[in-house]
């Protein structure tokens, strides 16, 4: 949650003034942590994120089920070097979800 640039300085303001950071956080209703990161700031503006590297490249997983359709979780994983866990859950990030056949057609029955 991003706070307002106002409310940020409200509160450094506050406690340079000799307010607590616990009386700061009952009043503005942020955290005493939150409020403990901004002190030990050099700008009160908000930190710009950006997104990392993953170790499971996700374009290298689709091509890699187009290639190989009926490998395993657990090949894929030892192909990607991850746990077969980290490849279940991009794929289910990526809505794949791979139906056994004869699941499939007992159930349309």
């Amino acid at each position: 949650m991003d706070y307002s640039i106002d409310l940020r300085k409200s509160v450094v303001s506050f406690i340079s003034k000799g307010g607590s950071q616990t009386e700061a956080s009952a009043t503005f209703g942020v955290s005493r942590k939150t409020i403990y990161n901004w002190l030990n700031r050099p700008n009160l503006s908000p930190t710009v994120r950006l997104h990392r590297k993953r170790k499971l490249d996700k374009s290298a997983l689709s091509d890699h089920i187009r290639d190989y359709p009926d490998a395993l979780l657990r090949e894929r994983a030892v192909h990607f070097n991850v746990s077969s866990t980290a490849i279940w859950k991009s794929l289910r990030r990526m809505n794949i979800v791979k139906k056994n056949d004869e699941i499939f057609s007992d159930k349309s029955q």
